[in-house]
């Protein structure tokens, strides 16, 4: 890929310290990543939410045991919150945790909000033990709406948000086409598989990916 694509010592440099290859290996559509990976090289400057988050999220720092609830979760996140940064990737800025929002006389709280950058977004991110449920999406809606009407300034695009799970539902994701309500689900992991076990997944992915762009057409950029 760094041949073909013709990346730079400093684009190299970029891929390895964010784990790409790692990261390809375990990610659930290898050939997606490394399709949004080098989008995202050609087109720094047109970031979508699709070039931004990641799937899964590798919380290994965070050095959590089995049976740890969503509350732990949290404070060990903003524990290691700028690892946790480091981790959602580049643009994002934290703003506040346990936001309080007063709907219909009800108080509710979101887990964690951010700001990212680029895409000019506020950005909710919503904790979840376990597999992911049809039921977080009408909750992850009313606080985007809500910070639609609160919190968002003139210049910036509507908030999005992101449901990170232990575990996702692929079957509900697609029907609930979480993506039209700007929503977002990325499972999280608290540890790399055996490096044995990336090495397999690696090779067998770059085989197949040397192959794809080998025949690729050389104006195809």
């Amino acid at each position: 890929m760094c041949k073909i694509e013709n990346w730079t010592t400093r684009e190299l440099n970029e891929k390895i310290d964010s784990m790409l290859f790692e990261r390809t290996a375990i990610s659930k559509k290898p050939e997606e990543q490394i399709k949004q990976e080098l989008k995202l090289l050609s087109e720094e400057n047109k970031l979508t939410p699709d070039l931004v988050f990641r799937d899964p999220y590798v919380l290994d720092f965070l050095g959590l045991q089995d049976n740890f609830s969503e509350q732990t979760l949290e404070k060990a996140i903003l524990r290691e919150l700028e690892k946790f940064i480091l981790e959602l990737g580049q643009g994002f800025s934290f703003v506040d945790r346990q936001k309080r929002m007063l709907i219909d006389g009800e108080n509710y709280k979101l887990d964690l909000l951010f700001y990212h950058r680029k895409l000019k977004r506020l950005v909710v991110i919503d904790l979840k033990l376990g597999r992911f449920k049809a039921e977080y999406k009408g909750k992850m809606e009313l606080y985007l709406r809500y910070l639609e009407k609160n919190n968002m300034e003139n210049d910036e695009d509507l908030p999005i948000g992101l449901i990170l799970c232990a575990e996702g539902n692929k079957e509900q994701i697609e029907l609930l086409q979480l993506e039209e309500s700007g929503i977002r689900v990325a499972e999280y992991i608290m540890e790399l598989p055996p490096k044995d076990v990336l090495k397999k997944k690696l090779h067998k992915i770059i085989q197949v990916e040397r192959k794809r762009l080998e025949n690729k057409p050389k104006d195809d950029k």
